[in-house]
């Protein structure tokens, strides 16, 4: 019992810290966005342009830098540093996920003015998804301290999981959940435009975009059982790690379209995600032991993303040297 009592020695023992006002201020500011994004930016079906996708952006970072304004004025320096963390492992591991989307949805030949669509829907899946997730991470990990380690050895084989395996292709035809759906619901074989029910053949039938979202969302819940352990090895505060979550995915959507077309050339981006989950893990399952604060965690994090980036682009660099310079190539 003397490891059990070292855990629960290792965390410090926090009052919640937000009251119901700023959960409820907080949850109001995510559903004005929604419908925002669905009854304006989303009134007729397109695909957005690049230069609509990076203001998009540059929104939704710039709106979670003010919100992390907020938690520094109104919490203090150390939750505002935890929500930054936690912001910059979500976001960098939705951007890893990225990859599969655009997997998924080429599988599925979804039509480039139906993807803002699905992402959209895929977005409020994973907000409810989410918040299940924190809801029982934070209630096991403070109930039981021992799970710390089990979120702990769940990040260290995810990292060597992504060192070994790097990204591999979406196979549809093999994936357990387009056949179970194939199994129990009529499949149309042609889209209908935003309609994810058509009638076909005098029978209701779910499109291929209806597919394409389901395996969307449940692949979510595959992202969540790594993302969500990587964010409570930084803080166990429900408000801090749904906060830095919901940010993260709430620009999604326009982070996609603004990276789609370039994101096989971050082809150390994986190995980078990979350091990071093997950091926080390592983070976690020591934490009886050796503390690291917050304000190390994110200077560690950081410094593995301009690493990968930088590596990244030198790779490009390097590649476009060879190919100009192979032979019959002027």
């Amino acid at each position: 019992m003397m490891w059990g009592r070292a855990l629960a020695h290792a965390r410090r023992e926090q009052r919640m810290l937000a009251g119901w006002e700023a959960w409820f201020g907080f949850t109001a500011f995510v559903v004005v966005m929604l419908a925002f994004d669905l009854g304006i930016l989303q009134r007729r079906a397109h695909v957005p342009t690049f230069g609509q996708s990076l203001i998009l952006s540059i929104l939704w970072i710039g709106l979670a830098f003010l919100f992390n304004v907020g938690v520094w004025y109104w919490y203090g320096f150390e939750p505002a540093m935890q929500f930054l963390t936690g912001y910059l492992i979500e976001k960098t591991l939705s951007i890893d996920n990225l990859f599969v989307f655009v997997m998924i949805f080429a599988w599925f030949e979804v039509p480039k003015d139906q993807q803002h669509r699905v992402l959209f829907w895929g977005v409020i899946g994973a907000l409810l998804l989410r918040g299940v997730f924190i809801a029982g991470g934070v209630m096991l990990i403070h109930r039981f301290a021992w799970t710390t380690w089990l979120f702990g050895a769940l990040l260290l084989y995810t990292a060597v999981k992504m060192f070994r395996s790097n990204h591999q292709a979406f196979s549809g035809g093999s994936n357990l959940i387009v056949k179970t759906t194939r199994r129990f619901l009529p499949i149309s074989n042609t889209y209908d435009g935003q309609r994810l029910i058509t009638r076909r053949d005098g029978a209701w039938k779910v499109t291929p975009l209806f597919l394409a979202l389901l395996v969307v969302e449940l692949t979510d819940v595959m992202f969540a059982i790594d993302s969500i352990p990587a964010i409570l090895a930084i803080t166990d505060d429900p408000f801090i790690v749904f906060t830095s979550n919901v940010f993260a995915i709430l620009g999604l959507r326009a982070l996609y379209f603004l990276l789609s077309g370039f994101l096989e050339r971050l082809h150390y981006l994986t190995y980078g995600l990979a350091a990071i989950l093997f950091f926080v893990g390592t983070k976690m399952i020591s934490a009886p032991w050796i503390h690291v604060s917050v304000v190390v965690s994110l200077g560690v994090i950081a410094a593995i993303l301009a690493i990968a980036a930088v590596a990244s682009i030198v790779h490009l660099l390097v590649k476009k040297k060879v190919a100009h310079n192979a032979p019959g190539v002027s």
